[in-house]
């Protein structure tokens, strides 16, 4: 077993996993990465383009207010993923199979995604805590979940290999997004008569994308059950294993003077990976508040970025295979800069007037005659489109060159228990990101001025992440 590695191919493991066992069959692998297929339209659909638009733009019925309170109730889920995530990861890698807990949390998720179709418009306020309930149960579920799916990662391909099989994950995740937007948009939002007959007065079309994504994850996480190799039992009885985790937890987190480059590279990810998540969960919210488009707007929106972000995985999981996973987060993470400072750089001035002024790049002005009919017919939307398309081609690098970083970086034995760390620092700060976005947005009554704050995390996380190395850690005695 290699303690000392830089990450990429020596020609000496490429038949072997870093754990020192044959690479699962490629059946296996691809159950694995069904994951993400699995769970990709929950991200998409409810917490990205549909139904936080939808949340913000009806059911609370201001998108100030709506994207203030969308904040708000992300912050409390990435509180409680902060707290847990870490004590969760120990627990499994003490108790050994991974496929139990994900049963149960995805459970969970499917229950919180069930419960969306319950969001009318114009709801009053208590009903809308019920509602940010529902959306916190589901992102609980769905990311405890992906705590134990990122664990089982080393286990299944040789070290080589890992880069390619985590990118391939994300670009099917992508893709799954992709056709869940377009199977709503041609079966829900275009037709005058949606299928099922939903009413469209009453915004069926928007609410049913929390249900379908309670079937989707049903579906497709099945073949991970059925054929991916799950680590074998360690003996140990759940209360055994819950004391063992928490010991173990407690150790780590004692010795991280012994991973202090482990513990930067968590810090870097755990303050970049906030800004990323924030764009992605803002996004949306944002351009329906600006430019007032409608679910058809959103879905194509959504479509181009999806599409581009599954272009974006594969391509980054080969540069994280050729020039390491650190190099391929610096130039993911560059993008998303660039790209998030574009979308604050775009202002619309008096949208529905007959003649408005419109600015892009900060001082570049322009007239808008009159209001178009068009989809994206406007040189701002243009632009913003654009700017959305980076963001959707440097992301999936960046979360898939994040987690094969991990896998380079850690003790093979201590696998699980690091990925219980990685979500922390995926979430630690999670609540922060959000929780400032809706206090800004709320104190200055601007959806522009709330997201410029993500910048902060973005150029913060890119320069924590320059000194870190890609090498293996050896296990602390």
């Amino acid at each position: 077993m290699t303690t000392q590695d830089d990450g990429r191919d020596d020609g000496q493991d490429s038949d072997l996993t870093i754990a020192g066992g044959l690479p699962a069959p490629r059946l296996g692998q691809f159950s694995w990465a069904l994951f993400d297929w699995a769970n990709q339209p929950y991200f998409t659909l409810v917490t990205t383009f549909i139904f936080a638009p939808y949340f913000t733009s009806y059911v609370v019925g201001d998108a100030i207010r709506g994207q203030e309170l969308w904040g708000y109730g992300q912050a409390v889920a990435g509180l409680c993923i902060a707290l847990l995530s870490p004590v969760l990861g120990s627990m499994a890698d003490a108790s050994g199979p991974r496929k139990p807990w994900i049963l149960v949390f995805q459970a969970l998720s499917v229950v919180g995604c069930a419960g969306l179709w319950l969001a009318l418009p114009g709801a009053a306020d208590r009903d809308l805590i019920v509602i940010l309930g529902l959306v916190v149960l589901a992102s609980l579920g769905a990311e405890f979940a992906t705590v134990f799916n990122n664990a089982m990662l080393p286990g299944l391909a040789s070290r080589a290999r890992l880069g390619r099989l985590s990118g391939y994950a994300w670009a099917l995740g992508y893709l799954g997004g992709l056709l869940s937007l377009g199977f709503v948009l041609g079966g829900f939002s275009l037709p005058e008569v949606p299928l099922f007959g939903l009413d469209k007065a009453s915004h069926e079309h928007d609410r049913m994308v929390g249900p379908l994504s309670a079937v989707w994850m049903v579906v497709f996480i099945l073949p991970l059950f059925l054929f991916t190799p799950d680590a074998p039992p360690s003996g140990l009885g759940r209360a055994q294993a819950v004391r063992q985790g928490l010991r173990q937890l407690a150790g780590t987190l004692g010795n991280l003077r012994h991973y202090r480059n482990i513990m930067l590279f968590l810090i870097a990810r755990m303050i970049y990976f906030d800004g990323l998540s924030a764009v992605f969960a803002f996004g949306g919210i944002y351009a329906a508040g600006i430019f007032g488009w409608t679910t058809t707007n959103l879905g194509v929106f959504g479509i181009i970025l999806v599409l581009f972000a599954a272009i974006g995985a594969v391509v980054g999981g080969w540069l994280d295979d050729r020039i390491g996973s650190k190099n391929t987060i610096l130039l993911a993470v560059t993008g998303l800069f660039a790209a998030t400072l574009g979308i604050v750089s775009i202002t619309v001035d008096g949208r529905g007037s007959a003649a408005r002024t419109d600015t892009i790049l900060f001082f570049i002005h322009y007239n808008v005659p009159a209001p178009g009919t068009g989809m994206f017919n406007t040189l701002a939307e243009r632009v913003f489109l654009l700017f959305g398309i980076m963001i959707g081609i440097f992301g999936g690098p960046a979360q898939a060159a994040s987690r094969t970083m991990l896998s380079r970086l850690a003790p093979p034995a201590m696998i699980g228990e690091f990925y219980g760390l990685y979500a922390l620092s995926g979430k630690a700060t999670a609540f922060i990101a959000p929780l400032v976005v809706g206090l800004v947005t709320g104190m200055a009554q601007s959806q522009r001025a709330g997201i410029a704050v993500i910048l902060v995390f973005l150029v913060l996380g890119l320069l924590l992440m320059l000194p870190v190395r890609e090498t293996r850690a050896q296990a602390a005695g």
